[in-house]
């Protein structure tokens, strides 16, 4: 087992940082391009999440913690931002709090299609937390049967 904390300022420059950081620290697992990839992806959709929807603007800071466990990489994304009153609703593809900025409702959808598992805790005012994580290898091990 591997384990990385990171900490950083919630500024949209960051998120470019957050996702190679994870992309990096997942390496040793030897995903294919395309698995590192859905890592980056969902990793760029939380971190953004956490910018626009759990700070709006203001000031604040994200957490990632990663660990890597045989074959799979564990990532939890966690703001103290202004949480989700429906987790439920927030999932669904297309849902959206911000529609006058043009935003997709998609990012949920986009973490749960290319992670192997997910799923979001949350609560009003204190914060949200993105729980995702990336087996690595399997499409080839079903080749190779």
């Amino acid at each position: 087992m591997n384990e990385m904390i990171l900490k950083f300022p919630a500024r949209s420059e960051n998120e470019v940082f957050a996702r190679n950081a994870v992309a990096a620290f997942a390496l040793p697992l030897n995903p294919s391009l395309t698995e590192l990839s859905d890592v980056k992806t969902a990793v760029s959709e939380a971190v953004t999440n956490c910018i626009v929807h759990g700070y709006r603007g203001k000031a604040g800071w994200i957490t990632i913690t990663c660990r890597t466990v045989g074959c799979k990489l564990f990532v939890e994304i966690r703001d103290e931002g202004r949480g989700i009153e429906d987790i439920r609703q927030a999932l669904q593809p297309f849902f959206t709090t911000l529609p006058s900025e043009e935003r997709s409702g998609m990012g949920f959808t986009i973490m749960q299609t290319f992670m192997s598992d997910f799923s979001v805790e949350s609560t009003v005012d204190a914060g949200t937390k993105v729980m995702m994580s990336k087996e690595f290898g399997i499409r080839e091990q079903r080749d190779a049967g």
